[in-house]
């Protein structure tokens, strides 16, 4: 059996950070060192994918002093963007790409934006020696948008963790959403949603960063109140663990409008949990149908009957929720997610 090396991980931002792509990030490292891989982390800077001309030069030079044939990892938030500088080291280091979800796939942007970063992304892919990938439908993009052969990419799943059923809490039933509060988590579609229930007994808890995008958590904190919601819906940012909230959910319903992979649905499978989502990404994928509702994307009206249904029929809500807990059972580990990684990193080093 062969001995991992050593491997230089770049990213953008604060790995501590609560979101999926960073919490990817931390778990296959953490694994990746227990099998014996030696891991420089190096930090990129903030802002990314938009950073500032000083903070990609900055980024760009700390790349630029590793070591010639150093393995560097570069996660995509980043990567997407240094496109001249990979083509400037292609030969020199061993350049791996980690993709989330490609960069032009953000809600929110202009087709300018969408355009420029679409090119950028293209083309730095087109320098790295191989390209790791969280979904096959990220796969599929790349094959089909970004010239990237499928012989070149890697897809590791994000792992999940075994958890208890879900248990509810109380006579009222929980509806619980969890995503960063940005644009393309699609809170504002749920809220809407939640609005044309409001004749039917529930609560609602919204987890997610409110500071990534500081004028999407003010938009939303505004949605609710100007909706009447204020009393049955928490907007309550961060938490430490999520798993205590799902524990206590009886739905989980989060609007997304593109979703790379989806942890936090793989997450309320584990649960046990009866979901409500979009038709979005790599979102069907991940949610078989016997678990939960998968509506257009956008379409408030849509989710509001989905939700209803659930509430209305607890019958359902139970078939759904087992069904959720069974198909947990096919999720891989983060042992196993890295485990595909590193011997993909063996065969490059």
């Amino acid at each position: 059996m062969s001995i991992p090396g050593k491997l230089t991980f770049a990213y953008p931002g604060n790995l501590d950070l609560k979101t999926g792509g960073y919490g990817y990030d931390r778990r296959i490292l953490a694994e990746l060192e227990r099998q014996g891989w030696d891991i420089e982390r190096v930090s990129l800077g903030e802002g990314f994918p938009a950073p500032s001309l000083l903070t990609k030069q900055a980024a760009e030079a700390n790349l630029s002093a590793l070591p010639d044939d150093t393995l560097v990892v570069i996660d995509g938030l980043a990567f997407g963007v240094l496109d001249d500088w990979a083509h400037q080291e292609t030969d020199r280091l061993k350049i791996v790409a980690l993709v989330h979800h490609p960069l032009a796939l953000e809600t929110g942007l202009t087709s300018n934006q969408r355009d420029r970063l679409l090119k950028s992304e293209r083309k730095a892919l087109c320098a790295c020696r191989h390209v790791i990938v969280t979904s096959p439908n990220t796969q599929k993009e790349l094959i089909a948008h970004y010239g990237v052969g499928e012989g070149k990419i890697t897809i590791a799943l994000p792992g999940t963790n075994p958890a208890p059923g879900a248990v509810g809490d109380g006579v009222t039933p929980h509806i619980v959403s969890i995503g960063t509060m940005i644009p393309r988590k699609g809170h504002d579609i749920l809220i809407a949603a939640l609005k044309m229930i409001d004749d039917l007994v529930w609560r609602a808890t919204l987890v997610g960063s409110k500071t990534l995008s500081p004028q999407t958590a003010k938009a939303l904190e505004e949605q609710i109140q100007t909706s009447g919601l204020g009393n049955k819906i928490a907007l309550v940012g961060e938490v430490d663990d999520t798993s205590e909230i799902l524990a206590k959910a009886d739905i989980f319903a989060l609007a997304s409008r593109y979703e790379g992979y989806g942890m936090v649905f793989a997450e309320a499978l584990s649960h046990g949990l009866p979901i409500v989502a979009c038709k979005a990404g790599a979102v069907p994928d991940v949610i078989p149908a016997d678990a939960g509702y998968l509506v257009p994307v956008d379409d408030a009206q849509a989710l509001a009957e989905s939700l209803r249904t659930l509430l209305e029929r607890p019958t359902i809500r139970k078939q759904m929720a087992s069904a959720a807990k069974e198909a947990s059972k096919n999720l891989p580990k983060w042992a196993e997610s890295a485990q595909i990684i590193s011997t993909r990193l063996e065969a490059l080093q």
